[in-house]
């Protein structure tokens, strides 16, 4: 499986995943200040349901908004579900 990438501009950026040759799996964010960012969007092309994509991608956010010493508004009904799943990115989730 290939790794998650990163891009990141200014304002924002994504986390992105692609099988060779296929479509792009991603997740957006925007930077809201120094210390926050919000996950406003993830989309997991069909080809990919099923196998934790999406996932991978928002673990891959958190591990990175941890190191950092950032925290995650998960506005994204994906990520918003997954932080709920999940009480050991508490440290991360903005507002918890």
């Amino acid at each position: 499986m290939s790794k998650v990438e990163f891009e990141e501009t200014s304002s924002g950026g994504r986390y992105f995943y692609r099988a060779e040759g296929g479509p792009v799996a991603e997740m957006t964010f925007s930077k809201t200040g120094e210390t926050m960012i919000i996950i406003d969007h993830t989309e997991v092309p069909e080809l990919y349901k099923g196998e934790g994509i999406g996932l991978m991608l928002l673990t891959r956010a958190v591990e990175d908004t941890r190191q950092a010493g950032k925290k995650i508004i998960p506005l994204c009904p994906f990520a918003n579900a997954q932080f709920h799943r999940h009480p050991e990115w508490k440290d991360v989730w903005s507002g918890h």
